[in-house]
């Protein structure tokens, strides 16, 4: 007999004898166990709350076999190991898909009500004594069966108690375990709620400093936006003036260049000049040699009148005239050479001052062109300038229409900080009203918990 059966069967003088009935009845015992499986049955698939928990006629078989096999082992009476394992694991195997002891219990009171009409109804049953002053064996043997049915519910119900019990002494641990939690979580909220208090002060105090900041800022971004917008106005002003200085400057260059090729065909002009008067210097050289032969001639003109006497005397005066009139032409000769000579001059002078002219020209002409250069490259800086400047001015526009918006929005934020202050601080007072002796252990209200639990599992 296995030893967890020893207590129970002798509290209820479950002896050797009542043992041996029951074996003797064994063969009694399985003819009413059909019609009473086959009646527990139909009622477990006659009610929702049983049939739900077979899937199928198959799955009602294969359980009503297994039924048919402990009923055959429990009425052989052995009581041993493998009893208590097999009663165990139907037991508990009962309790994993949910059957209730509602419905355990249920079921033998079926089986025993079934076996008894079926037991009562055979010819060899057992009759109950009614009259007489000696039972019948046969109405042991019922008694037998009927207590062995009992041990043997007892035994699978017990399973049930167990499982509620160890359930129940792990709650109260787990209890246990999650009152000290919370007391140290509760602990860690006080603590972490007083630097969430004195943080959101300081968001509040900060976010106040920092409205009254973007405020300032965006007054300076304001009056910063004004002035880019004037400095944009006057570049676009200096910008259209750049532009028309270099096209002044364009102009003042094509006169300039205009001025050297009209030097240019002066200087050419002069020189033409010069070259001219060279050839009338040869021709008064010519005229100057034709008047000394000419007075050559007329000196010896005058000599031959002399000869010729009275005859030559008309003579020798054409020729003094002549002569005088050559004298007169070296002179005119020598005049128009000095003319000559100082036009000469002067016409050198004037080349030299014309190429001097020409010389300052080509230089303005290439001061205008640096200048020219100078005034495009400004005019280009100032457009570029012009236009970064209207970049800068609608990024500050943009920054300012920010800036404006990030002030409300601080105020918002040091609003919700304010807010936050006082939730942290209802949120405070409320888990130290939750957390009233905390120092000192659970709660008054965890600890009766507790109590009752481990009072339910004892």
């Amino acid at each position: 007999m296995h030893p967890e059966l020893t207590t129970r069967l002798d509290f209820v003088g479950y002896t050797a004898d009542k043992r041996a009935l029951l074996a003797e009845a064994r063969d009694t015992i399985q003819q009413a166990l059909a019609p009473a499986l086959d009646r527990l049955y139909t009622q477990i698939a006659a009610y929702p709350e049983t049939a739900k928990m077979f899937s199928g006629p198959t799955h009602i078989a294969k359980a009503k076999q297994l039924q048919s096999e402990h009923w055959a082992h429990l009425s052989g009476a052995a009581f041993d190991a493998d009893y208590v394992a097999r009663v165990k694991r139907i037991g508990a195997r009962h309790a994993q898909i949910g059957l209730t002891p509602q419905w355990y219990i249920g079921s033998y009171a079926i089986i025993l009500d079934s076996m008894i009409e079926s037991l009562a109804a055979m010819d060899s049953g057992p009759r109950l004594p009614f009259g007489r002053r000696k039972a019948d064996k046969r109405f042991d043997q019922l008694r037998a069966i009927v207590t062995a049915a009992m041990i043997d519910l007892e035994m699978s119900v017990s399973i049930y108690f167990e499982q509620e019990q160890a359930g129940r002494a792990k709650a109260m641990e787990a209890l246990t375990e999650r009152e000290t939690a919370l007391s140290a979580l509760l602990v860690a909220i006080n603590e972490t709620v007083e630097a969430i208090k004195t943080g959101s002060q300081e968001i509040a105090q900060a976010s106040g400093d920092l409205a009254r900041r973007t405020e300032a800022n965006a007054a300076s971004l304001a009056e910063t936006a004004s002035s880019v917008q004037e400095m944009d106005q006057r570049l676009k002003a200096t910008a259209d003036s750049a532009r028309r200085t270099v096209e002044r400057a364009d102009g003042a260059k094509a006169t300039v260049d205009t001025g050297r090729t009209i030097t240019e065909q002066a200087v050419s002009a002069m020189e033409r000049v010069s070259d001219s008067a060279k050839g009338i210097d040869s021709v008064i050289e010519g005229l100057d040699k034709i008047a000394f032969q000419t007075r050559v001639l007329a000196m010896n003109a005058a000599v031959e009148a002399g000869r010729a006497g009275e005859a030559g005397r008309g003579f020798a005066v054409v020729a003094d005239l002549v002569s005088a009139l050559a004298m007169r032409a070296e002179e005119e000769a020598g005049r128009a050479r000095d003319q000559l000579t100082a036009t000469q001059a002067d016409i050198v002078t004037a080349v030299g001052m014309v190429e001097k002219v020409d010389g300052a020209l080509a230089n303005i002409s290439g001061d205008v062109a640096t200048v020219n250069e100078l005034l495009t490259e400004m005019a280009r800086d100032n457009q570029a300038q012009a236009g970064a400047i209207t970049e800068v001015s609608a990024t500050i526009g943009e920054m300012d229409r920010a800036t404006q918006q990030n002030a409300a929005m601080v105020e918002q934020t040091s609003a919700a900080a304010q807010n936050l202050a006082r939730e942290v601080d209802r949120l405070a007072r409320q888990a130290n009203g939750f957390n009233e002796g905390a120092e000192a252990g659970p709660s008054a209200g965890a600890r009766a918990t507790v109590k009752a639990l481990s009072m339910m599992a004892h």
